[in-house]
């Protein structure tokens, strides 16, 4: 079925006469009669019951019309925004990450490619589960991930960008949220929370805690979870500094420990612009020059 069958549906469902359909298309009414019955012949139903009495909707019909009204809209709108983009951008710069935090420069580096008439738009596909599937498809052509977690994936190349160090993550009026740095006898009594999706040098950490120090843990399926019950006073948790939105809800402690969790863009080796290489360079100098941000 095409646009124009679809649009043909809609004009008969909302006047219910081929003769008035008809003129409102500016087509001839057996033109209209052909392509209905041509779209029926598809879809393996009717849609119009015709009649002495005049054409009405099937109950099938009236299913699909409103399902159709649904369609064209998204369809308009697809089109509507394709043809903007076609009119101001020439390329469009898609990266996935994890969240928002994870890249903090990228409003910056966005910014400055849209200086001026660069013609070049930035779109981030944010997706805490599925971003690597996502990328490996070629839905997008930068990914941020771990090191450790694309190490053995053929067919990208890696690119350098930050190590990012552990934190413990307290409420503002936690005695520990005076320290400037946590040792991990100061979490004696405390409760941690573990697990989730955390990074495999995160977990050696959490482990080190549980054998070695007295505390009380709980396992979190996710970091909201986490920060949930942080935020309750009910548990402490140790996060990457990636993961730190800077909105400062909470207090980020550097933690004593040697383990960081090294981070990554990525891109398809197959994709040699030029574009992408500047756009990855971009972000990389942005953490160059500012060694001291805490990631």
């Amino acid at each position: 079925m095409n646009t124009k069958q679809i649009d043909y549906i809609l004009e008969l469902a909302q006047t219910l006469n081929f003769n008035r359909a008809a003129e409102n298309l500016y087509i001839s009414q057996p033109t209209l009669t052909y392509q209905i019955h041509a779209a029926e012949e598809e879809i393996g139903f009717i849609i119009f019951d015709r009649s002495g009495k005049g054409t009405n909707i099937t109950p099938a019909g009236q299913q699909f019309v409103a399902s159709l009204r649904s369609i064209r809209a998204e369809l308009r709108k697809a089109i509507e925004q394709g043809q903007n983009f076609s009119t101001k951008y020439r390329e469009n710069i898609q990266i996935a990450l994890p969240v928002r935090s994870a890249l903090y420069f990228l409003p910056q580096v966005i910014q400055e490619i849209s200086k001026g008439d660069s013609g070049i738009l930035v779109t981030p596909f944010f997706d805490s589960n599925h971003i690597l599937d996502s990328f490996l498809q070629g839905e997008q052509d930068v990914l941020f991930a771990i090191q450790d977690e694309i190490r053995h994936i053929p067919n990208i190349q890696v690119h350098p960008l930050y190590d990012s160090k552990i934190y413990l993550v307290a409420r503002h009026d936690d005695p520990l949220a005076q320290k400037s740095r946590i040792e991990p006898e100061n979490l004696a009594g405390r409760t941690l929370m573990v697990g989730g999706p955390s990074p495999i040098p995160l977990r050696q950490v959490q482990q080190r805690m549980i054998e070695t120090q007295p505390i009380d843990y709980f396992n979190s399926d996710d970091y909201d979870t986490s920060l949930t019950n942080v935020a309750a006073n009910r548990a402490l948790v140790l996060s990457p500094g990636f993961l730190n939105d800077h909105t400062n809800e909470f207090a980020w402690i550097p933690f004593d420990c040697e383990e960081t969790i090294p981070c990554v863009l990525c891109t398809h080796a197959s994709d040699h612009r030029d574009i992408i290489h500047n756009f990855v360079q971009m972000i990389q100098k942005m953490y160059e020059d500012h060694p001291d941000f805490a990631v």
